[in-house]
């Protein structure tokens, strides 16, 4: 039996009895980072055998940890903090369990997107957790106007190398959403900011750590329709200007003016 164990993303005592009980008894521990877990499991006395675990080798310790699995052992799967497969290597592992219909089980625990979602006050009727922002810029500007677009809380990974370049460009597509940036979870620093992103590039002057980036549904400002839009076009700005400009007054997400504007095109 394979046990997805989640661990503790900063607090120690952050884990379950069952957890503890189950790291006791598997034949050996899979784990992203044998050092940074080896500290977690001797703080319990925990003496088992690790084996490390991460994206760069999952594939190639994929038959053996089947092989071993069909025989009967027991083995855990933990990542280096929270909840293995979240952002965390484990999905190559899972998808060939299913594929061989081997069972495998679930040991709930922490996880820091729910934490800072809980932490962020925002409403959590609806939400989407969508990994680590994307690197390049193209990317991450499509990546914000599908988030401008969903009806509810998103909720992704950022570090703090690269926060304030991506609050730049939230200021811009994102002008009026209400944003809570959530680091140092369960520890002795745990910070939650709230504001807009334009504000909060000036509160973050030296960022530290691995943020949770927490954006709340979109509240317009005032109502903004695509006759706002050929209005600017008429006084002589290009549809991309025209847009921007309504951006700026309106609030309104550059994305969904765009949207506006395309329906009018085909119609």
């Amino acid at each position: 039996m394979l046990y997805i164990i989640s661990t503790p993303i900063g607090h120690l005592k952050d884990i379950s009895l069952r957890a503890l009980e189950t790291l006791q008894k598997v034949d050996y521990i899979l784990a992203e980072d044998t050092r940074h877990s080896r500290v977690l499991l001797n703080h319990y006395q925990i003496k088992k055998s690790l084996i490390s675990y991460h994206k760069f080798n999952e594939a190639s310790r994929l038959e053996k940890i089947v092989s071993d699995l069909k025989e009967g052992k027991e083995i855990a799967l933990i990542s280096d903090a929270g909840s293995p497969l979240i952002a965390d290597p484990g999905l190559r592992l899972t998808a060939r369990l299913h594929k061989d219909m081997i069972p495998y089980t679930v040991i709930p625990g922490a996880c820091s997107p729910i934490c800072a979602l809980q932490l962020s006050g925002f409403n959590q009727d609806r939400f989407q957790f969508l990994g680590f922002a994307p690197k390049k810029k193209g990317s991450l500007e499509k990546f914000l106007e599908e988030i401008d677009l969903y009806p509810g809380v998103s909720l992704f990974f950022e570090t703090s190398e690269r926060i304030r370049s991506t609050l730049s460009l939230m200021s811009h597509l994102l002008p009026s959403n209400s944003i809570a940036l959530v680091r140092e979870i369960t520890k002795m620093h745990e910070e939650v900011i709230r504001g807009l992103a334009k504000d909060l590039i000036q509160t973050l002057l030296h960022p530290r750590g691995e943020f949770v980036v927490v954006i709340d549904q979109f509240q317009q400002k005032e109502s903004a329709s695509l006759e706002d839009v050929q209005a600017l076009q008429e006084k002589g700005l290009s549809r991309r200007d025209a847009v921007i400009e309504l951006a700026k007054r309106t609030g309104t997400s550059r994305s969904k003016l765009y949207k506006l504007a395309n329906k009018s095109d085909v119609c």
